[in-house]
């Protein structure tokens, strides 16, 4: 049969599918992105440095007030996650990683390391395994809702 003269309600469907990448997983519809940090902490900011100067200066003037808690160090916290990620598997295959989890400087450098513990995992055990270690340490790092399927695509 000639397909231009099949019934048109057969072939739109086929045409969408095909010209949107065809029929989502699950997983890519439950799939949020997950951003690096900024490049620069907020206590290094303008704003940052003006709240911590503001807070000291209040202390000064009345220093019956309680002063702040620290801010609780993020960055220990997630090497930390890290590194737990990696605990049940092979020392002598993940000893580089966890250098360089050790050297890393900021949050932003973490995040350029997710990619390396996904390898190491999903080598060691498996892919699914290493999804779940991965969705577990996005939590640490900026995420944005995923586009929609019928959202343009930007140029």
């Amino acid at each position: 049969m000639n397909p231009l003269h099949a019934p048109i309600s057969s072939w739109i469907p086929r045409w969408v599918a095909r010209r949107h990448g065809g029929v989502q997983s699950t997983l890519s519809q439950s799939r949020v992105e997950v951003f690096p940090p900024e490049m620069f902490a907020s206590s290094l900011s303008w704003r940052g440095r003006l709240q911590r100067w503001t807070s000291r200066l209040l202390h000064q003037a009345a220093p019956w007030l309680p002063e702040q808690a620290r801010p609780v160090n993020r960055l220990a916290v997630v090497k930390r996650e890290f590194r737990d990620s990696l605990c049940d598997l092979d020392r002598v295959h993940t000893q580089p990683l966890i250098e360089r989890i050790e050297r890393a400087r900021s949050l932003r450098e973490m995040w350029h390391l997710r990619s390396s513990l996904y390898g190491e995992v999903s080598l060691a055990l498996s892919q699914g395994e290493a999804e779940r270690r991965l969705a577990r340490l996005n939590r640490h790092f900026p995420t944005r809702a995923p586009r929609s399927a019928l959202a343009p695509l930007e140029s």
